[in-house]
């Protein structure tokens, strides 16, 4: 357990700027983490559908739900003839 932690602290010690920036000089990696993710999310395909096209469907039908139950859109039921 404790060599780990002296592994992790001096693999954390290797990153430049520890004097002038403290513990906010990881920030660009995790900027470009958080860019490429969202990349991943608008641009990889996962069956026929990315994220975003996941998500604007979901909104979509949970603004219908809404209105449904809000009574703005009427359901017609089957008719009998």
């Amino acid at each position: 357990m404790f060599q780990r932690s002296k592994n992790l602290r001096y693999l954390l010690s290797l990153v430049p700027g520890k004097r002038r920036f403290g513990p906010y000089r990881f920030l660009p990696v995790f900027f470009c983490i958080g860019g490429v993710m969202e990349w991943i999310m608008i641009n990889m395909r996962i069956g026929k559908e990315t994220f975003y096209d996941v998500y604007r469907r979901k909104r979509s039908e949970r603004e219908y739900q809404q209105k449904v139950s809000e009574g703005f859109v009427v359901l017609n039921g089957p008719t009998d003839k």
